[in-house]
């Protein structure tokens, strides 16, 4: 994943005193907004170690994890990961012909360009579990409206990444192709996508394994998976209950990262038997992809035909968000909003602190010892294996509502994402600056200073902002769960049919996340 967020390089004629400058500002800038939020939203550190006892309180009651129904239980696991599968594959077939149309150099026209990226943004823009609720509310109870949320979000990603893959292509070879006088459908098939396969298959897999974690909990807004079972514990209190569920979803998405990482490796290294070899197991990868998504059709009792219908069944409901409401919430909408924000800028600190560290002793070429390795992996693979909504249920039942709950869940969620970004990024460092360090007698801090951390600094910093990006994102729908921010609000304004209002909300979670998308893109362009 780190090298999808080096796409972006700086301009050389930029001068580099004013790049400086820039970025000591933009530095300084972040520091006063993040003190800001935390005193916006009341957060303190000794807040948090006040509701320590709480917190083991809770886990205590949770002690010893046990599945009160495995069958049932076991049967959901399914459901959630073939919605995971079905979801990204229909993303994927959605976002090839629209990240041709995003795409600056195969687009037919700039106003197609224009509306193109539109899709995306707000595709990546809007959260899924909004548009599972939404969903929900118009085709009913059930997979169909989780397997269309973890789709359309999922064009947010693969639609920019297929996109961007497609305007770094090398020109040659089209102009070779166009020169012989095919159309423009062949030119696109015989010279770009030969190009652009292994940088898609390497974002299709990855999104696999983000909508497995994402389908955990859809069923909290009543859109299938497993997440159906974890509410049921939650609700009722049954904690050795949920925890059992919980250690059930760790195990599959641990097993999931394991597959993930197999097939990225057996797709993307070139086979020594040459291209034939490679073509037959991309070709076999495609047809594994489509037998899964036959069988998910199957298993999940979804009529094909409702993946075509589904826009007419679901007019009624996102055509009363129009005109939306901003003044039946007064300045409550505007507080909520700010404490979203308040909420993702503190977490990501706090994150940023806590999984550089952990990201460098993850990482095989800078670790100080194999053991400490293995312990730092694992950490990261347990924290990224737990949704943020989870985390957030704990932290509201050990420290109460409001958005404390919410920034310490998503803080302890940054680690496991960030500290997995540091690793793959220090790893993937110059290895001869290291060696040259050793060789003169460095030691491991004069070689983790003088040679690693400046070489990794460009990835860590696009990685911390796509942290933020990503974070601002998911404090929008932690309120379901009352961990404070505008996700309060939406959800219940769903809930409750105002639908007006809801689409008030949707809209400002669309400029939060919008401008903190192309602030964050405008801060990466300086340093990465």
């Amino acid at each position: 994943m780190s090298t999808l967020l080096r796409t972006v390089h700086p301009d050389d004629s930029k001068p580099e005193s004013l790049r400086r400058v820039l970025l000591r500002t933009s530095a300084g800038a972040a520091v006063l907004a993040t003190l800001a939020g935390a005193w916006y939203i009341d957060f303190a550190p000794a807040t948090l170690f006040d509701g320590l006892d709480e917190i083991a309180a809770l886990l205590n009651r949770m002690l010893p994890p046990r599945l009160g129904d495995p069958g049932r239980v076991s049967a959901l696991a399914v459901e959630t990961l073939l919605m995971a599968v079905l979801g990204t594959v229909l993303a994927a077939v959605v976002s090839v012909p629209l990240a041709f149309l995003a795409a600056r150099n195969t687009t037919p026209h700039p106003a197609i360009h224009g509306a193109a990226r539109a899709v995306i943004t707000f595709c990546r823009a809007m959260p899924d579990l909004l548009f599972a609720a939404l969903f929900v509310r118009a085709l009913g109870i059930g997979v169909l409206p989780g397997v269309l949320a973890l789709a359309l979000h999922s064009i947010g990603m693969l639609g920019k990444l297929f996109a961007d893959a497609i305007e770094q292509t090398d020109p040659g070879p089209r102009e070779a192709v166009r020169a012989t006088g095919v159309g423009y459908f062949r030119e696109m098939l015989n010279s770009v996508v030969p190009q652009v396969i292994p940088a898609w298959i390497g974002a299709f897999v990855y999104r696999i394994d983000i909508n497995l974690r994402m389908s955990v909990v859809l069923g909290f807004v009543g859109a299938g998976g497993i997440g159906f079972a974890l509410q049921d514990a939650l609700r009722g209190l049954i904690y050795p209950r949920a925890l059992g569920i919980v250690a059930v979803i760790l195990v599959i998405i641990a097993a999931m990262e394991v597959l993930t990482i197999v097939i990225r490796r057996i797709l993307l290294t070139p086979s020594r038997s040459g291209p034939r070899r490679d073509r037959a197991t991309r070709f076999t990868f495609g047809a594994l992809a489509a037998g899964t998504c036959a069988a998910a059709l199957l298993v999940l009792d979804i009529d094909p035909w409702t993946l075509f219908t589904w826009p007419w069944q679901s007019f009624e409901v996102f055509g009363r968000m129009l005109p939306p409401d901003f003044g039946a919430l007064g300045t409550d909408l505007f507080d909520a909003a700010l404490q979203t924000v308040a909420i993702g800028l503190v977490a990501t600190a706090i994150g940023v602190v806590l999984s550089v560290p952990l990201g460098i002793l993850a990482a095989a070429n800078a670790t100080p010892h194999p053991v400490v390795y293995w312990v730092a992996r694992a950490w990261i693979l347990a924290v990224r294996a737990v949704p943020e909504l989870i985390i957030a249920v704990v932290f509201v039942a050990a420290l109460g509502l409001g958005p404390i709950a919410g920034t310490c869940a998503l803080a302890i969620g940054s680690i496991g994402f960030l500290g997995k970004l540091v690793a793959d990024a220090v790893e993937e460092i110059d290895p001869g600056p290291l060696e040259a360090v050793r060789a003169v007698g460095g030691g491991w801090w004069k070689t983790l200073f003088a040679a690693v951390v400046p070489q990794a600094m460009p990835s860590m910093i696009g990685a911390g902002l796509y942290l933020l990006d990503v974070n601002i994102r998911t404090s929008t729908v932690l309120g379901i769960v009352g961990a404070g921010g505008i996700g309060y609000l939406l959800f219940e304004s769903i809930r409750t049919l105002n639908f007006d209002i809801a689409g008030a909300i949707v809209i400002v979670v669309f400029v939060i996340v919008y401008t903190i998308e192309r602030l964050s893109g405008w801060i990466r362009s300086l340093v990465v």
